[in-house]
């Protein structure tokens, strides 16, 4: 008996000092801006990650994830959305920390799964950047800080990802489709997105935006396109493209060492369900139709943290770049 009451006691010690946030509980009180800190004051030389998390068999690669995140230099601190409101605190509790790193880690337990609350804006967000991720995507840090360069190196104004796709039309059937093609696009993904906290409040706040979100909820899926509707729309400017160092844990195509638990977390993610693509596309044409207009824009080309030697000369042989010693 007296081991059960040491334990309770030592759980109840521990939540009252781990940084446990509570969500919004209606976007009125998320776009109320006298919950929200002043604009002025937001860092312009930091970010705020934003990790969605729902599966807790991902829970171990979460942890990673939000500590490698925390422990990045231009990383002022980590929000770890929690979307499934029946996970109980203790199973939560490895996520909150306020050491390891020199930015805190913060659970923030949303109280339903709505994929829109994703880019529901908080008070805890102290600085103009976000990076939107999702938590079976590991960056390299380096990869991280070239992202953010490059987000502000445009102004802040477009969405910078790592994963791109695009949108097209199907003459035809006169409707729009989710493609991805060799030499441009029109989307990035939330898989990791940097962007301005000014977006949040636009995706959120905007009741022109209302039956979209809606849609949203319905289908459990396109928040990541129409964020990119809305920052092309406000923008007027298509999505930046960056090179670097990614692991997709998610992917479903992941066969590598890994084995078993990259092949399950892949089968857990939406992309890996039948008819995504099509659903895809099919919010693609009932946004188009809901905002009365398209705003996607492409892009083309990737940028680059440095560029290497591209000539090819023949040594042993081989046909290889010049750099490369024999």
């Amino acid at each position: 008996m007296w081991r059960k009451l040491l334990f309770l006691l030592v759980l109840l010690l521990f939540f009252s000092v781990s940084p446990l946030l509570s969500s919004p509980e209606s976007y009125s009180d998320a776009c109320d801006p006298r919950s929200l800190p002043d604009p002025l004051t937001l860092r312009p030389d930091r970010l705020t990650v934003l990790i969605n998390g729902y599966s807790e068999a991902r829970l171990p690669l979460l942890n990673t994830l939000a500590a490698s995140y925390a422990a990045h230099p231009l990383v002022d601190a980590v929000l770890v959305l929690w979307g499934d409101p029946s996970t109980p605190a203790a199973t939560l509790a490895s996520l909150s920390s306020q050491g390891g790193g020199s930015a805190s880690v913060f659970v923030v337990r949303n109280p339903s799964t709505s994929l829109n609350a994703r880019f529901l804006p908080r008070a805890a967000i102290r600085t103009r950047a976000v990076a939107v991720c999702d938590d079976d995507v590991e960056i390299d840090s380096r990869t991280l800080s070239f992202a953010f360069s490059v987000w502000g190196s445009r102004g802040g104004v477009a969405l910078v990802g790592l994963f791109a796709r695009s949108h097209d039309l199907d003459l035809e059937r006169r409707r729009w489709i989710y493609a991805v093609h060799p030499d441009r696009y029109s989307i990035v993904l939330t898989k990791f997105m940097i962007m301005s906290v000014d977006y949040l409040r636009q995706y959120s706040c905007w009741g022109r935006l209302s039956e979209a979100r809606r849609l949203v909820d319905r289908e459990r899926n396109c928040e990541d396109i129409l964020m990119n509707f809305v920052v092309a729309k406000a923008s007027g400017v298509g999505p930046v493209l960056v090179g670097g160092r990614v692991r997709d844990w998610g992917d479903p195509r992941n066969n590598g060492s890994g084995g078993g638990a990259e092949v399950a977390m892949g089968r857990m993610g939406l992309s890996a369900r039948h008819g995504h693509r099509k659903k895809r596309g099919d919010c693609i044409t009932e946004f188009h139709r809901m905002l009365g207009e398209m705003p996607l824009k492409y892009s083309y080309g990737k940028v680059v943290d440095g560029v290497g030697e591209q000539g090819l000369c023949e040594k042993g042989g081989k046909l290889v770049l010049c750099d490369r010693q024999n």
